[in-house]
């Protein structure tokens, strides 16, 4: 099969001459980047109902995976497992640099391969049960056919974790590639190109578009290769949520195909994509009823509110039954990616003595109203990532010392929802089933 007409040839140079993201092997021994989407607990919670053990076989994928962020992140936490992770990208100079770091670190449990995804379905993979395909359909010339070619490979019950560039939130990106290629046409040498982008960033007046949103954009602060790929990009297009859920999910004519999304902003969650957190501060009275529109809809409001979401990271599941299930007992909630313990999460849920208060939360950004329930502050003490709700509900129970009967599960899931609600949008607070091995319950 000829896949060339899918891709740009200028798009495989351009990543040949400048590998992206610019690594280091040598600063492997110093720090191990952790890319969002990957990490185990996440990935079990969202993509397994939080059941998987990553044993028995687990089988990654990571497509595109330029100069191995994701694969060396996910090969660092499936050591000691018999998992293995095939990293697949067109760029042997990205694959070089890949390489290199999971020798420094003496990974043995990654498979590399130099080829387009596209090639995917012939190359007689075996199936896998996650794939991670970041910034990558989004550079090809048809992206819907890069996702059949992961589907094609893909176990039926398995996931995929996808990042795609937002529309809203990368105007002035887009501004500024029609501006640079007015600027360098008929320049075809790419250091000259970037000689020139260099004096427009230093020159820009305070009006243009991208520098008021300046603050939204990394890449071209990061040397070379990352204000290449973000402004000289030969081919990039964005999403709206709309027409995400039209083309993953389905439109109103039932095409699509019909995965479930779950948005997962990196350390907000699905914080900028529901109103209500978007305008958490001064919630106008409308507020009420956006709260009641549909997911889809919800979202589609809230990017076009906040907009600062420049990337849609979600995994894309067979099912909202990927999810693990809030209201059942047997699941483990557990904290994640902060230091967080019960007492500490008690104290701030707390702070307004049974009443709904403002919580400030600084890593995401998140500040909104709460209510944290009767209990949600005596539950939130009582997690220790090892008890189940259950556990956790019978515990309660046996420090109950109102004159009433201590309310059943049923009740105090309903109470605790709230709580659970926020922390868990924010990535907080996940859960698991005591059937997974319980090292996936994080680091």
């Amino acid at each position: 099969m000829d896949v060339s007409h899918h891709f740009l040839p200028e798009v495989k140079a351009q990543y040949e001459a400048q590998p992206y993201p610019a690594r280091d092997p040598a600063h492997e021994g110093r720090r191990l980047l952790q890319t969002w989407l990957d990490d185990l607990p996440m990935v079990n919670h969202y993509c397994f109902a939080g059941r998987q053990t990553f044993r028995d076989h687990f089988r990654v994928l990571v497509a595109g995976g330029g100069t191995g962020d994701a694969t060396i992140f996910l090969a660092e936490q499936l050591k000691g497992t018999d998992a293995r992770i095939v990293h697949l990208d067109i760029s042997q100079a990205s694959l070089t640099i890949a390489r290199e770091r999971a020798r420094v670190r003496g990974l043995d449990n990654i498979e590399w391969i130099g080829d387009s995804l596209l090639n995917l379905p012939r190359l007689a993979l075996e199936p896998f049960d996650y794939i991670n395909c970041c910034g990558v359909l989004h550079h090809l010339a048809d992206p819907n056919a890069g996702l059949e070619a992961l589907r094609a490979v893909l176990k039926p019950d398995g996931s995929i974790a996808l990042m795609l560039y937002a529309r809203a939130g990368r105007t002035g990106v887009y501004q500024m590639q029609e501006l640079l290629r007015m600027v360098n046409d008929g320049e075809s040498d790419l250091e000259r190109k970037i000689a020139n982008t260099r004096q427009i960033l230093d020159s820009l007046p305070a009006s243009n578009w991208f520098r008021r949103a300046e603050d939204l954009y990394h890449d071209h602060r990061q040397g070379d290769a990352g204000l290449v790929d973000l402004l000289l990009h030969p081919q990039d297009r964005a999403y709206s949520v709309d027409e995400l859920f039209d083309w993953l999910a389905r439109d109103a004519d039932g095409n699509g195909h019909g995965l479930h999304l779950q948005f997962t902003d990196v350390q907000r969650g699905r914080a900028p994509y529901l109103p209500h957190m978007v305008l958490g501060v001064k919630p106008p009275d409308i507020l009420r009823a956006l709260r009641q529109l549909p997911r889809r809809r919800q979202y589609a409001i809230a990017e076009l509110l906040g907009g600062s979401i420049t990337m849609h990271v979600l995994y894309a599941t067979p099912s909202p039954a990927s999810t693990a299930p809030y209201g059942h007992a047997e699941y483990i909630p557990f904290f994640f990616h902060e230091p967080l313990d019960g007492e500490t999460a008690a104290r701030v849920f707390g702070s307004g003595r049974g009443q709904p208060f403002l919580l400030h939360h600084q890593h995401s950004g998140v500040a909104l109203t709460v209510n944290p329930g009767r209990y949600g502050p005596q539950i939130l003490r009582l997690i220790d990532g090892r008890r189940s709700f259950g556990e956790i509900f019978e515990r309660f129970r046996r420090d109950w010392h109102g004159k009433a009967q201590a309310p059943d599960d049923s009740a105090l899931f309903a109470d605790f929802s709230e709580t659970y609600d926020t922390l868990n949008t924010i990535e907080r607070l996940l859960l698991r089933h005591p059937s997974a091995d319980p090292a996936s319950a994080g680091r």
